[in-house]
C-alpha cells in the first residue's frame, strides 16, 4: 500500500479544489491567470454557492484519506447540493470526470473546459445533478439529504453512506424527522455518518443550529439517538486534522449509539475579510452565493477578484499545461474506491428484476360480472406478502403508519416492521430486521425509498390518497431527476417509483372533508411523458394486473389510485391482464352493441360502480336509449399518442368513444385532469366529466357522491339529457331520475344510512 499523503499535500489538495471550485463561479477563460484578469475572462452570468465549497472540500478530502486507509466502500451524499462546484473539482482531480468524459481530462484543456462547463448554457448546471458522477441526491431540494441516504444504507451492510447536511437544510421538517432514521435500521444494513455542516448562515441569516451551544447540541442529538462528535476548525491551524481524527473515530465505532459529526467552519473560507465597499465577506452570509457578483463592471471588484484567485497560488498546483501536480493525485484512493465511482451512486447497474409471482395464483374467480365481492388491497396485500418471500432482500415498502388500515396487513405475516428499539407496552410485528418501514412521515418514507430505488433496489409506497401530497415537492424533483438520468447515456435504469394510494376519498366520508382530496394525480399529470403513469385499476384482479406491471417497469413514478372497501370484481384475471395492457375498453357486456346514442365512460373502483349502477337504471327506464360503457384503467391512455407514449391510437381511441357521440364521463378525480388529458384529441368537448368538486364532510358514502353530482342518478340524467336523439324524452328522464336522487339523499338524512336500493344494488344477470 503506498504511503499516505503527507499534510501538505493534503493541504495543497484543498487549496487546488478551492481554487478550481472559485474558478467555476467567476472564470469562462484565462482559468490559470497566465496574464492579467481582465472582464472577458469573467462569466456574464456567475452562479453558485461558495459559501459551502471550502466546507465539502475539506469533507471530501477527509473521506478521501478515510477511504484510502480502511478500505471502506463510500458513498457520498451531499445536501447543499448548490456547493457543486466542490464535488466538481474533487471528480475532476481523482480522474473520475475524465472516464466518463474525455473532454474533462487532467490536463490544461480538461481544466479549462471543466472551469468554462459550470453554469453555462449546455454545460454543468449550478447544483448537483444525475450528469455528475457519484451523486443520487441533487441538493437543490432542501430537507431530503439524510432520508435519502438512509434508504441508500438499507440492505447493504458493507455500505457506508457520508451525508452533508447544510445547517440551513437542517432546519427543515424532513431533516428534523429524519434524524430518527437510525431507529429503522437493523443488522442487515449500511452505516450512515451524518456530518452536520455548520457554518452558521442561510441566504440571508444566521440558522437555528448557529444558535445553539455544544451543550444544546449534544442534547439534541444524543436524544435523537445519536452520539454527536463535536469538530470545530474555525481556529484550527489545519482543520484536517480533527476531521481526520472525528472520521476515523466515527468508523471505529461499531456499537452503541451511532455517530455523527457536527463541523463548526467557516462561511467562505479564504473569501476576503471584506468587499472593497465594505461589505463583510469571509464568516458571514455575504458569503453564500457568488462573493464579487459585479467584478465584470466594477474594477474595484474585479482586482479584489484577481487578488482572491491569486491567493491560491495556482501555478504551484497545476504546471504550465494544466496538469496537476503529482503530489496531489496521490490524495484520492484506488479508482474501484473513489466516491464518484461507487456503483451504488449508479444503482440501475445493480438492479436485479423482481421474481413477480403470477397473478392467476392470487385472483379473485369470477362467476358473474359483479357477482363476487373482494377488497382490492387485501387481495393485492396476499399477492406483495408472496412477493416478499421469493425477494427477501431487494423489496422494502414504506407506508406512513398505514399498512394495517389500507387492508395490507397480509405483508405483516411473512414480515415485521422493522424497528430496532425496545418500545413499552404492547406492540406487534415489530421486529431489528423486516421489509416494512412504517413511520408517520410521508417525507421520510419517501426519502428513504428514493435513496433505496437509486441505489439498485425495489420498493412500494403504499399511502392514504389525501396525504400523499405532503411529498408534492419531493416527487416534482425525483421526476426531474428521473428525467434527466434517461438523457445520460452512462446511467442505468432503476426500479419505478410506486405509488399505491388507498383510502381513496369517495370513501373517506367517514373521516369527512380533510381526508378528501385527489389532488396528486393533477400534480403527476405536470410531469414529463416519459417519467409519469397514473392507474385507476377499477377491481382486485386488475389491481393485481397493474402492480405487476408498476413493479416490473424502470424508470417511471407509477400512481396507482385503488379502492380498499370490499367492491365488485368485474373482470378475471386474464381480461384484468389485457384491460392493463389496452389502458382504456368497451366492456360489452354492460351495454349495447353497435352505434351508441352516449357512452359512459368511467375510471376508478368508486366511479365504475355508479357508471355501471348509471347504465341499469338507463336499461330500465328507457330500454331503447344505447349506451356503450367503457372503463379506463390508464389515465394517460386518454392523451393523443403524439403527446403520450401510453396513448391510444386515433383508431382505438374512435373505437371506445366513438366519433360524434356525447362522453358522460365519471371520473375519480378532480374533472380538470380528464380535460387536460384530452387536450389535442377531435371533439374532446363532447367529454363531459363528473368527478371530485371540493364538495364533501362526514356524511354517507351516497351523500359524497351526490353533492359532487357524481352518483348513479347524477350520472344517469346527464347521459339521458345528452344522449343523440333524447333532448326531449331525457328531459323527462332526468327529472324522474333527480328525484330518485333527493328521495335517496332524504332517506340517508333520515336514518343516518343509505338506503337498501343503493348500497345493496348489484349488478344484474
Amino acid at each position: 500500500m503506498p504511503a499516505p499523503p503527507s499534510a501538505d499535500t493534503l493541504r495543497r489538495y484543498r487549496r487546488a479544489c478551492d481554487y478550481l471550485a472559485a474558478a467555476m463561479i467567476h472564470l469562462k477563460d484565462n482559468v490559470l491567470l497566465t496574464e492579467p484578469l481582465r472582464p472577458e475572462h469573467l462569466k456574464p452570468r456567475p452562479l453558485g454557492h461558495w459559501g459551502t465549497c471550502p466546507g465539502l472540500t475539506l469533507v471530501y478530502a477527509g473521506l478521501n484519506r478515510l477511504v484510502a486507509e480502511t478500505g471502506q466502500r463510500t458513498l457520498l451524499v451531499t445536501g447543499p447540493g448548490h456547493g457543486a462546484p466542490a464535488i466538481h473539482a474533487n471528480l475532476w482531480l481523482e480522474g473520475t470526470h475524465a472516464e466518463y468524459d474525455d473532454k474533462l481530462a487532467l490536463d490544461g484543456s480538461g481544466l479549462a473546459e471543466l472551469v468554462r462547463r459550470f453554469s453555462w448554457p449546455g454545460g454543468f448546471p449550478s447544483h448537483l445533478s444525475p450528469e455528475v458522477p457519484g451523486v443520487i441526491h441533487e441538493g437543490g431540494e432542501l430537507g431530503y439529504a439524510l432520508a435519502t441516504a438512509f434508504g441508500a444504507a438499507f440492505d447493504d451492510p458493507g455500505l457506508l453512506v457520508a451525508c452533508v447536511v447544510g445547517d440551513g437544510e437542517a432546519e427543515t421538517g424532513p431533516t428534523a424527522a429524519a434524524w430518527h432514521s437510525p431507529k429503522f435500521t437493523g443488522p442487515g444494513d449500511g452505516r450512515v455518518l451524518p456530518i452536520l455542516h455548520l457554518n452558521g448562515y442561510k441566504i440571508a441569516s444566521p440558522t437555528l443550529y448557529e444558535a445553539m451551544s455544544d451543550d444544546e447540541l449534544t442534547a439534541y442529538f444524543t436524544g435523537c439517538g445519536w452520539t454527536p462528535l463535536l469538530v470545530d476548525v474555525r481556529d484550527a491551524d489545519d482543520p484536517g486534522v480533527p476531521l481526520a481524527d472525528a472520521l476515523a473515530r466515527a468508523h471505529a465505532q461499531v456499537t452503541g449509539p451511532p455517530p455523527m459529526i457536527v463541523l463548526r467552519n467557516t462561511k467562505g473560507l479564504g473569501l476576503p475579510a471584506t468587499s472593497p465597499d465594505g461589505t463583510p465577506l469571509e464568516g458571514t452570509f455575504h458569503a453564500h452565493q457568488v462573493p464579487l457578483p459585479g467584478a465584470a463592471r466594477d474594477p474595484a471588484q474585479l482586482a479584489e477578484l484577481d487578488r482572491w484567485l491569486r491567493s491560491y497560488r495556482p501555478e504551484e498546483l497545476f504546471d504550465a499545461d494544466g496538469v496537476p501536480a503529482p503530489d496531489l493525485l496521490t490524495v484520492p484512493p484506488e479508482p474501484r474506491l473513489r466516491l464518484g465511482r461507487v456503483p451504488q451512486a449508479n444503482g440501475g447497474l445493480l438492479r436485479r428484476d423482481l421474481p413477480l409471482p403470477e397473478i392467476e395464483d392470487f385472483a379473485v374467480t369470477v362467476t358473474g360480472r359483479g357477482a363476487v365481492d373482494a377488497g382490492p388491497t387485501e387481495v393485492a396485500g396476499a399477492w406483495l406478502a408472496e412477493l416478499v418471500r421469493q425477494a427477501p432482500d431487494t423489496l422494502r415498502v414504506v407506508c406512513p403508519d398505514e399498512l394495517e388500515s389500507n387492508n395490507l396487513g397480509a405483508l405483516l405475516e411473512v414480515t415485521a416492521r422493522q424497528f430496532d428499539r425496545d418500545v413499552p407496552g404492547h406492540t406487534e410485528h415489530l421486529a431489528g430486521r423486516g421489509r416494512v418501514l412504517e413511520v408517520l412521515s410521508e417525507h421520510l418514507c419517501q426519502g428513504w425509498l428514493q435513496g433505496y430505488l437509486l441505489t439498485g433496489r425495489h420498493g412500494l409506497f403504499p399511502c392514504y390518497e389525501a396525504f400523499v401530497s405532503i411529498v408534492d415537492s419531493m416527487v416534482n424533483q425525483y421526476a426531474k431527476f428521473l428525467k434527466m438520468s434517461g438523457e445520460v447515456a452512462w446511467r442505468a435504469p432503476v426500479a419505478s417509483l410506486n405509488y399505491l394510494l388507498t383510502s381513496d376519498g369517495w370513501r373517506q366520508e367517514h373521516n369527512g372533508y380533510s381526508h378528501q382530496g385527489p389532488g396528486f394525480i393533477n400534480q403527476m399529470l405536470t410531469k414529463k411523458a416519459g417519467t409519469a403513469r397514473i392507474y385507476f385499476p377499477p377491481d382486485a384482479n386488475t389491481l393485481l394486473g397493474t402492480l405487476h406491471r408498476c413493479l416490473s417497469s424502470t424508470d417511471l413514478i407509477n400512481v396507482v389510485v385503488a379502492g380498499k372497501q370490499s367492491g365488485p370484481v368485474w373482470l378475471s384475471p386474464d381480461e384484468a391482464r389485457a384491460h392493463c395492457r389496452a389502458g382504456a375498453a368497451v366492456w360489452p357486456w354492460a351495454g349495447h352493441d353497435g352505434e351508441a346514442d352516449v357512452v359512459l365512460a368511467c375510471a376508478g373502483t368508486t366511479p365504475t360502480v355508479e357508471a355501471l349502477a348509471a347504465t341499469d337504471l338507463l336499461r330500465d327506464a328507457a330500454p331503447d336509449l344505447r349506451v356503450r360503457v367503457v372503463n379506463v384503467v390508464d389515465l394517460l391512455s386518454l392523451c393523443p399518442p403524439d403527446r403520450h407514449p401510453h396513448g391510444l391510437s386515433d383508431e382505438a381511441f374512435a373505437e371506445c368513444f366513438g366519433e360524434n357521440v356525447p362522453v358522460v364521463f365519471a371520473f375519480h378525480g378532480y374533472p380538470s385532469a380528464v380535460h387536460e388529458v384530452l387536450h389535442g384529441r377531435p371533439g374532446a368537448q363532447r367529454f363531459h366529466v363528473h368527478g371530485y368538486l371540493e364538495e364533501g364532510t362526514t356524511t354517507t358514502p351516497y351523500d359524497l357522491l351526490a353533492s359532487n353530482r357524481m352518483s348513479r342518478h347524477d350520472l344517469a340524467a346527464d347521459a339521458a339529457t345528452r344522449a343523440r336523439g333524447w333532448s326531449s324524452a331525457g328531459g323527462d328522464l332526468a327529472r324522474r331520475f333527480r328525484q330518485q336522487r333527493d328521495a335517496a339523499l332524504a332517506s340517508a338524512y333520515r336514518n343516518g344510512e343509505d338506503a337498501p336500493e343503493i348500497t345493496g344494488w348489484r349488478w344484474p344477470r
